[in-house]
């Protein structure tokens, strides 16, 4: 008698429970366009970045490859180095008075001086160099896989990894230029139009933002992917452009009808 009502007890218990919480879906978002602005044409956009109201912009392309201080407002070009003609560069990103350019599969990173652009070392590592920003304290670094590498911003060592998972736990591949922001890891996914927003901490998506149509059709034919994001400091606002795009466009991530 003692076990049937331990067992009925349970099933009432089991009944009465909170049903456990739908796990959260990531929020879609889309581009709210404040204003388009010039972007130089023959920029193979690979990395981009505002600091100290100066934009930086890495692009790649062997024998085309370069790291440039802008204008964010005009696109004028301020100051221009060129890399190596076998090298092909790829992201970006400021950490104290440097500029770390990754290069795509050359293995190397290179050091550069924030106010002259002028190359300060280099540093090798193994596998590819695609997409790279700085949250404060680290460094934050893509390869085209699902993978975040973390790395010292002085000595650009490895002090860990994370995984880029979907709501359904399924792997984010080609994560390409990457910006930090607010704790949060904005990442071009290479050959789409959209954007994913992650949490360096678990490696979850938490908001996909789908930028399809924001370079009118007009303008694509000589263009190619979506690549770009640079946050405008101070405000919820991002530049963001694309690999020989024509314009760059100031905008704001909000939800649909937002």
């Amino acid at each position: 008698m003692r076990a049937l009502l331990t067992a009925t007890t349970a099933l009432l218990l089991a009944a009465c429970a909170p049903a456990p919480a739908a796990p959260t879906a990531p929020t879609t978002l889309e581009p709210d366009v404040l204003e388009t602005r010039p972007h130089d044409p023959r920029a193979f956009t690979q990395g981009l970045e505002i600091d100290d109201g100066v934009l930086y912009e890495g692009t790649g392309l062997e024998g085309r490859s370069s790291m440039r201080a802008t204008d964010p407002e005009t696109g004028r070009v301020a100051k221009f180095a060129k890399l190596p003609k076998d090298m092909f560069g790829e992201g970006i990103t400021v950490a104290g008075d440097t500029i770390w350019q990754l290069t795509w599969r050359d293995g190397v990173a290179i050091k550069r001086d924030r106010a002259t652009l002028a190359e300060r070392g280099r540093v090798d590592y193994g596998g590819e160099g695609w997409g790279i920003c700085h949250d404060g304290t680290r460094l934050i670094m893509s390869d085209g896989t699902n993978r975040l590498t973390f790395r010292d911003p002085a000595t650009f060592a490895v002090r860990g990894d994370v995984g880029v998972t979907d709501d359904d736990g399924k792997p984010v591949e080609k994560l390409n230029e990457l910006e930090c922001v607010d704790g949060a890891v904005y990442a071009n996914v290479w050959k789409t139009d959209h954007i994913v927003r992650i949490d360096p901490r678990t490696g979850k998506v938490t908001a996909t933002v789908d930028l399809t149509g924001l370079l009118p059709a007009k303008d694509r034919a000589d263009a190619d992917v979506l690549n770009g994001i640079a946050a405008i400091p101070g405000t919820d606002e991002f530049l963001v452009t694309g690999k020989l795009w024509p314009a760059m466009f100031r905008v704001r991530f909000v939800t649909d009808g937002g």
